[in-house]
């Protein structure tokens, strides 16, 4: 796990947090880790979205998928001996 160390964040800001933190049973630091996490995980949903409209609108992207090969035996382990 890595460490993190903010220089120069407003006393407002650290008010807020800690806070905001009493308020939802959390330490400061288990808040701001939650708010980052959030962030990125919303930024990651967001550019996932992007990317989905932008393919859905255009009707000149065609994908030529492989057949498929037929499917394999199962092997037999019926007369196998382990140990």
């Amino acid at each position: 796990m890595a460490a993190m160390t903010i220089r120069n964040l407003d006393d407002e800001v650290r008010d807020a947090l800690r806070v905001q933190a009493a308020e939802r049973g959390r330490s400061m630091e288990a808040e701001v880790r939650a708010i980052l996490t959030a962030a990125v995980a919303g930024r990651r949903q967001s550019r996932n979205a992007l990317m989905d409209l932008y393919w859905a609108s255009r009707d000149d992207v065609e994908f030529d998928l492989p057949p498929r090969e037929a499917a394999r035996d199962a092997i037999d382990f019926s007369g196998a001996e382990f140990g």
